[in-house]
């Protein structure tokens, strides 16, 4: 699997989320501008001794990254709040890609209404609740895809 963070903010957050694909052996895939420099300290804490069994990838643009996939067996998913299915209802293949927008923003409008096929959402209850965060969501659907592919690779030591 992989995991693409489109222009992350918080390096938390990431780091978080590069703890949890080294965990998973997901690729994880930063696209540029980041809003924080990859030797940063909390984003190090947070990714705490995994980020030497993480494979990653640094991206300079959108572009960059779309060019990368070609026409390989990775289908894209892009999660971002007011999709039209749920997260739960598609079925994911290996070499699929979950995409994450920004923390403050999302992912941009123009992304999601070219991809409409593949946008989906995580369920909310409140309508005061904007959004969870990112680490959270990304565990989320990482983890399904994964149990829909039975867990496949799982280290039981």
């Amino acid at each position: 699997m992989n995991i693409v963070l489109l222009q992350p903010e918080i390096p938390p957050n990431t780091g978080n989320v590069a703890r949890l694909c080294a965990a998973t052996r997901t690729v994880l895939h930063l696209v540029e501008p980041l809003g924080f420099k990859l030797d940063n300290t909390q984003l190090k804490r947070a990714g705490m001794d995994y980020w030497e069994h993480l494979e990653w990838r640094r991206w300079k643009n959108w572009g960059d990254f779309m060019a990368s996939c070609g026409n390989g067996p990775g289908r894209i998913w892009l999660i971002e709040s007011g999709g039209p299915k749920n997260y739960a209802e598609v079925r994911y293949e290996a070499g699929d890609y979950l995409v994450f927008g920004r923390e403050t923003a999302g992912l941009p409008g123009p992304l999601l209404v070219e991809h409409q096929e593949s946008w989906l959402r995580i369920p909310m209850f409140h309508d005061q609740c904007r959004s969870l965060n990112l680490a959270n969501c990304a565990s989320l659907v990482l983890y399904e895809a994964l149990r829909q592919q039975s867990f496949y690779g799982e280290s039981l030591s």
